[in-house]
């Protein structure tokens, strides 16, 4: 027997005696005040109706577990007047009613589930000597998730997918705090607007260069302001400068055929916009010759650029293997694709007169699905007409004279709008040789200078003319890059301005989505929101009944330390 001032759950309980069961496990026996105050009136009692035995567990001791047996009494009310008979004791300090583990038990499930996910946690636990499932655990992590999300004045808003290229959503960060503080199941522009709705003390909203996240911006927040994250558009600055230097040819970095090969330059699979116009007969006529000449499938590999094994593959066929085509679906516009040539060749091609016709047939899709096959027909029959526009047009790739290699859009792009002081001596002669082969990467680079000098410079004045003038050149993906940011040109002055970024808003989405991975599918909507938030408790300190207050880190080794303690007879 262990007298109270040893262990106690709490000070409102009085022990009674502290035995080992056969099984192993601590069994505390105790009782709560010997009289009962009404939860109706106030007033207090010492009547006893009747009395039950409560079993709750709580923290383990030596790895075992500790039971606590409380014997709750069920009291009369003194007062006639009130509407309650009886009434029992409030163990509210040890544990919530109908419980089977005490507060503190529960708010470690709650740590552990928000720490190490549900199995995991369980694993661990029941080392420790709890043995609890995984289930039992998401719950109670599910039960301690913040319900009303903190508020915010500058946040920071991107997207993640659930699947990629099919369902998306919408994670919300406190760039002040560097926390998360809400996560949307989609994308919607009405999702998000209705969020800051609710949020009117939001000043600033950080997004990438999405016009979702714009357009809900401006409706749900316009006294907020906006600003682009520096990042991407950077990033669509250089993917604008790849889209101009794959006019002259994608190459794969490894050396083109040789004219003792007897294979003229047509012939060459380079990866441009048009390479994928070439006939599978011609490519397949290509690889057979060079066979022929001997050649290994390696060989041939590092000539035409294609890989080892997709060679070796087209080479076990006498003809060229067919691609194998989906099904098509009536929702589909292909699956009418000879109906609609007839009505085609006969006059009939705007997409609202057909849509009915093939409607009688069974199509199923939506008029934008018959458009862009309409839409492919025009541009093709324009092709022939007019020919190739200078957009369209392949020059010659510009080559390393050193390698004989021809240098990468990529590559091209990525030394475009990188400063001449962190070039490697290779880089500065691939720039130089850039310079040479193609005026259009001379006058890209010059761009691309000045608007990192607007950037680093950290002064927005710059950036209308430097608009202007990207505008006056004949590159169309320039061209295109710089009208967008004439449309959203004030997100795009404050974040050269202000010194926030999406930057935080990226880190955490890799957070979720190790977070998704680990949990093997599991993770619904509230599940990763409860996960991804952070506790009611975890924001400061951590306050157990009984136990001093602790950092975070510290939680731990004070929830053993408080279960020994209690094996050993020492007070905490």
């Amino acid at each position: 027997m262990v007298s109270k001032k040893h262990w106690a759950p709490t000070a409102s309980v009085e022990v009674g005696e502290v035995r080992q069961s056969e099984t192993g496990a601590w069994v505390v026996s105790g009782r709560l005040a010997p009289n009962g105050t009404c939860p109706e009136c106030g007033t207090p009692s010492r009547q006893r109706h009747g009395w039950r035995c409560r079993r709750i567990e709580d923290f383990p001791a030596q790895g075992q577990a500790v039971w606590i047996e409380l014997r709750v009494c069920r009291w009369r009310c003194l007062n006639s007047d009130c509407r309650r008979r009886t009434f029992s004791d409030r163990e509210g300090a040890v544990a919530t009613p109908y419980a089977r583990r005490t507060s503190r038990q529960a708010q470690l499930l709650g740590h552990m589930a928000h720490a190490a996910g549900g199995t995991p946690a369980e694993r661990l636990l029941r080392r420790l000597g709890i043995r609890v499932s995984d289930d039992t655990i998401l719950r109670q992590l599910l039960r301690a998730a913040q319900v009303v999300p903190p508020r915010a004045r500058i946040i920071g808003i991107d997207d993640w997918s659930w699947r990629k290229s099919q369902n998306y959503g919408t994670i919300i960060i406190d760039l002040e705090r560097r926390a998360v503080i809400d996560v949307l199941e989609d994308r919607d522009v009405g999702t998000c607007t209705d969020w800051l709705k609710r949020h009117p003390e939001v000043e600033v909203i950080s997004r990438d260069r999405c016009g979702l996240y714009a357009q809900a911006a401006r409706q749900g927040a316009p006294q907020a302001e906006q600003v682009a994250d520096r990042f991407h558009i950077v990033q669509n600055l250089r993917m604008a400068i790849e889209e101009q230097m794959n006019l002259h040819g994608r190459a794969t970095g490894r050396a083109l055929l040789s004219d003792a090969d007897n294979i003229s330059t047509a012939q060459n699979l380079l990866k441009s916009r048009l390479a994928h116009r070439k006939s599978r007969e011609e490519i397949f006529k290509t690889i057979s010759v060079l066979r022929q000449q001997g050649l290994t499938c390696s060989e041939i590999g590092r000539r035409t650029g294609f890989p080892r094994r997709s060679v070796a593959k087209w080479l076990q066929f006498e003809t060229p293997p067919d691609r194998k085509r989906a099904v098509l679906k009536r929702s589909s516009a292909w699956y009418f694709e000879e109906y609609l040539k007839q009505r085609w060749e006969n006059g009939i091609r705007s997409g609202n007169a057909l849509l009915p016709l093939i409607q009688e047939r069974g199509y199923e899709g939506s008029l934008s699905n018959l458009q862009r096959l309409l839409a492919g027909w025009r541009r093709a029959e324009k092709e022939e007409q007019e020919g190739p526009t200078k957009e369209d047009q392949v020059l010659a790739p510009v080559r390393d004279p050193e390698t004989g290699h021809a240098i990468s859009p990529v590559i091209a792009a990525a030394l475009c709008i990188k400063p001449r002081g962190k070039f490697t001596l290779e880089q500065a002669r691939k720039v130089e040789v850039l310079k040479e082969g193609s005026p259009a990467f001379t006058t890209m680079r010059r761009l691309a200078m000045r608007f990192n000098g607007i950037l680093r410079g950290r002064k927005a004045d710059p950036l209308p003319a430097w608009i202007d003038d990207a505008i006056e050149t004949d590159l169309a993906p320039i061209v295109r890059f710089a009208r967008t940011l004439n449309r959203d040109i004030d997100a795009v002055r404050n974040a050269i301005e202000m010194e926030w970024s999406n930057g935080q808003a990226e880190g955490q989405i890799n957070r979720l989505k190790t977070l998704k991975r680990a949990m093997y599918g599991r993770a619904g909507p509230n599940l990763l929101r409860a996960r991804m938030l952070p506790l009611h408790h975890t924001n400061e300190t951590v306050q157990f009944p009984g136990v001093h207050c602790l950092p975070k880190r510290a939680l731990l080794s004070a929830i053993l330390g408080r279960g020994e303690a209690g094996c050993a007879g020492k007070s905490v």
